[in-house]
């Protein structure tokens, strides 16, 4: 799948799984740096984020976080620290980046469009 599609195919499972992942270590959770955005890698569910727990991450822990969390916290302390979101990164950490406002805007959006059904 190209960026695109890992981003529908993100954002639909996050909101059918209710739910998202990160991966976390000692330190907090995992960064990925772009040439302009400091970035919180999301992936859709545990085994893609277990995937990248290697080499220098392999003390790393797939960690769920509920989307009511997300956009209760996560969202508004990620902007508040001027972090970007990349989301579910190909193993050659290529990705969309999002801000924490265009994510969750995307995500209920979504939800909303399930609700209707």
């Amino acid at each position: 799948m190209d960026d695109a599609q890992r981003a529908v195919y993100f954002i639909n499972e996050a909101v059918s799984q209710n739910e998202l992942w990160i991966l976390t270590d000692e330190h907090g959770c995992v960064m990925l740096n772009t040439e302009e955005e400091d970035c919180v890698p999301v992936w859709p569910n545990k085994e893609f984020a277990q995937a990248w727990a290697t080499d220098g991450w392999q003390a790393c822990q797939p960690e769920a976080i509920s989307l009511n969390k997300w956009f209760s916290r996560w969202s508004t302390g990620l902007a508040d620290d001027e972090l970007a979101i990349v989301v579910f990164p190909s193993q050659d950490e290529q990705g969309l980046v999002y801000y924490p406002d265009e994510l969750e805007y995307e995500l209920k959006q979504k939800q909303h469009s399930i609700n209707k059904r």
